[in-house]
């Protein structure tokens, strides 16, 4: 199942490249940026976990050690159900897996159509980051991408499919660690 989904991704990640390259006046990331893992709830799916598991394992164990102690700070301080928190990946601004990411984190920054047809912006846009130049009083001045590129729709979509790719539940990062 994970050679398949690596060749999902590598179909995912073209058309993805493609959005921002269309979109790459409105977008601020760059390497060392990372505003959108310094809080958020971070959905992943049983195969992405099992992806991003076999990043964490290629890790050195200093990298390991470091999110084991990430991971269990957050459990421990956890106060809700649903909360939001670093991602435990995150080490001095940069993603530890970032080739094993989720699906959430490599569409972080576009603006897409969701299907109620209301346009969806990345957070960072309250920073004065992405889209920030064309997204003023909650109205968006430009044309967003018309995929709806949310986990569900993607998960379920026809590229998934014709990878025969079983996603299974869905939760947030922290969720999938005892």
């Amino acid at each position: 199942m994970l050679k398949r989904y690596e060749k999902f991704l590598d179909e995912f990640n073209k058309k993805i490249a493609r959005y921002f390259k269309k979109h790459s006046d409105y977008i601020c990331c760059k390497k060392g940026c990372s505003a959108c893992c310094e809080v958020g709830d971070y959905p992943f799916t049983q195969l992405e976990m099992m992806y991003l598991m076999n990043g964490f394992r290629s890790l050195n164990d200093n990298l390991k050690r470091t999110i084991k102690q990430n991971i269990d700070s957050i459990k421990k301080n956890r106060v809700s159900t649903h909360f939001f928190y670093k991602c435990p990946f995150l080490i001095n601004n940069l993603c530890s897996v970032y080739k094993y990411r989720g699906i959430t984190c490599r569409t972080h920054g576009l603006a897409y159509l969701t299907d109620n047809g209301m346009v969806k912006v990345p957070e960072c846009v309250n920073n004065n980051l992405c889209y920030s130049k064309v997204h003023k009083d909650n109205e968006f001045m430009a044309e967003p991408i018309k995929d709806n590129l949310s986990l569900l729709e993607i998960t379920g979509g026809e590229t998934a499919k014709r990878y025969k790719l079983e996603f299974g539940l869905s939760k947030s990062l922290i969720d999938w660690f005892p």
